[in-house]
């Protein structure tokens, strides 16, 4: 009789194997240290599909089996798809991940002077835990359009000569009576979230520019952007933690970085669908925005992009044929890995586990039955039938894999991309990596379960169910 024992994925492993996992994720720091947010992992994901012959939709009026296709929504998503040898109206393997994570985006009034200080105002993106993102080096990413449309990509803080950003914290000195007594949410409240940009007072013939250093920031900016302060109204500018990932480890068998939630998912799923032969389903990766705060805005999976993009599909085969009805029908029969992270289980605090029931660093792909808070709420609970099959075909292609929960019954709980997709009757599990530090400024992965996602991916993409 079969027991359930899951095995420490790095055991019994091949030295050829080892070579392929650390040299698979030589790459992936590289897309993390490049990709720090949605519109960076955007042109990223698209520069390489590119070279492995995908074509913009706008460039095919009828689509047949092996033909490869991208969409970009809005700069913020992009969609993969490779036409498989059915049609599409039969049905489609989804795999589908974010790109956003936790991060302060600048107000659209961001900057003042305090004590000859020059500092930015910030609005916290996604759940954080706001005092991790004090006294560290921070760096400026994002995109500034000025009134007459042009764009200004910005990057601050990446380049070892760059200058870099901190919110400055209160010394222990001092902070009895503001600080110390407040609970951990309250540590750094949100509207202490700001960040120090200058410090020089600039001098000047008009005695009524009071705001000395913020001038001098404001002409600064100018001089190398050619944006005035008016612009940052129409910006998008955050936050991120500044610097490259790194191994873990003296045995350097993890990966330390931000944004692993969950662009290890989106790393992994977009290398899979590269690499595919001609599948009999066609197989789509799609990377989403806006996860981190319920998928929410135009870019979100609220959007209604998912039907926008398989319709444009549907009709480049059907052509006169098509109808609602018949996309209808092909997401209802698909199936979809929600592609995000769950959490591993922590040394430090074991005690918000289940630990029989908690995913762990080096096991292998993670997949989540449901997630939810309070009773399973607001979760998607996958069919009994779709987790045997997926069983099934990971089991035949050798695909280390686990199960996982998010923490103990009403310990806390969270969501993911999944009941979005299942809105639409399309077979929809969690599926991804376990990892430590969740949504901190440095995140903690197992190489060897980043490499099993993209083994994993590969067979959902192609195998049948």
């Amino acid at each position: 009789m079969d027991t359930l024992q899951y095995t420490n994925g790095w055991l019994n492993l091949e030295n050829n194997r080892i070579d392929e996992i650390n040299h698979f994720c030589e790459d992936y720091k590289h897309f993390l240290n490049a990709g720090k947010t949605e519109r960076q992992c955007v042109k990223a994901a698209i520069a390489e599909a590119k070279q492995h012959g995908f074509r913009p939709i706008e460039e095919f009026e009828q689509l047949v089996a092996g033909d490869k296709v991208y969409f970009i929504n809005r700069n913020k998503n992009v969609v993969l798809t490779v036409v498989g040898k059915r049609p599409i109206c039969e049905g489609i393997r989804f795999v589908v991940s974010h790109i956003d994570s936790p991060r302060l985006d600048l107000k659209p009034n961001p900057m003042y002077e305090k004590n000859e200080l020059a500092l930015m105002r910030t609005h916290y993106y996604g759940g954080i835990k706001k005092y991790q993102w004090a006294s560290r080096p921070l760096a400026l990413h994002g995109v500034v359009v000025t009134k007459s449309g042009r764009a200004v990509d910005i990057v601050i803080g990446e380049d070892p000569q760059d200058p870099v950003f901190t919110i400055p914290d209160l010394l222990p000195h001092l902070d009895k009576k503001v600080q110390r007594e407040r609970n951990a949410a309250e540590v750094l409240k949100g509207e202490e979230l700001q960040i120090i940009v200058g410090s020089v007072p600039m001098s000047f013939d008009d005695e009524k520019i009071k705001d000395k250093v913020k001038q001098h920031i404001l002409i600064k900016l100018h001089e190398k952007y050619e944006i005035t302060e008016p612009d940052f109204i129409s910006a998008e500018l955050m936050l991120v933690p500044a610097g490259d990932a790194r191994d873990v480890g003296i045995d350097q068998g993890i990966v330390g970085a931000y944004g692993q939630d969950d662009r290890i998912c989106a790393y992994t799923s977009l290398e899979a669908i590269l690499e595919i032969p001609t599948p009999e389903q066609t197989a789509v990766c799609f990377l989403v925005d806006k996860e981190e705060i319920g998928s929410s805005g135009a870019t979100g999976l609220e959007s209604r992009y998912l039907e926008f993009f398989t319709g444009e599909l549907l009709i480049r085969q059907a052509g006169t044929q098509y109808n609602d009805q018949m996309l209808r029908r092909c997401l209802w029969k698909s199936y979809a890995l929600s592609s995000d992270v769950n959490a591993g289980l922590n040394p430090l605090f074991e005690s918000v586990h289940d630990a029989q029931n908690a995913s762990k660093l080096g096991y292998g792909l993670v997949l989540t039955k449901y997630t939810g808070h309070g009773g399973k709420a607001g979760s998607n609970d996958a069919d009994a039938e779709y987790v045997a099959a997926l069983r099934r075909i990971f089991d035949d292609h050798e695909i280390t894999w686990q199960t996982g929960l998010l923490g103990k019954v009403d310990e806390g709980g969270g969501g993911t991309v999944a009941k979005y997709l299942a809105h639409y009757g399309i077979n929809t599990i969690d599926a991804g990596a376990a990892l430590l530090s969740m949504h901190s400024p440095f995140e903690l992965a197992s190489k060897f379960d980043i490499y099993e996602l993209y083994r994993a991916y590969k067979t959902f993409y192609t195998e049948a169910l």
